[in-house]
């Protein structure tokens, strides 16, 4: 089971990650269409510029950690 989860990613974080990414996406936009006020006690505001970066760093790491590989 565990080949068939890595050939579904292609051996690849950075595809996981950004699937991973999709998915929450889309679910958050569910949440938020049906009551915006789900996602503040989750992600507060002021935390949100954070998250992005957080994210943004996570990705690079990823990407790079699969470029050094080769």
């Amino acid at each position: 089971m565990w080949q068939r989860i890595k050939a579904f990613f292609s051996d690849s974080e950075t595809i996981f990650f950004a699937r991973l990414q999709a998915a929450a996406g889309i679910a958050a936009a569910v949440m938020t269409y049906v009551d915006p006020q789900v996602l503040a006690p989750v992600i507060p505001t002021a935390w949100f510029p954070l998250f992005l970066v957080a994210n943004g760093i996570a990705m690079e790491y990823l990407r790079r950690r699969r470029a050094t590989d080769l």
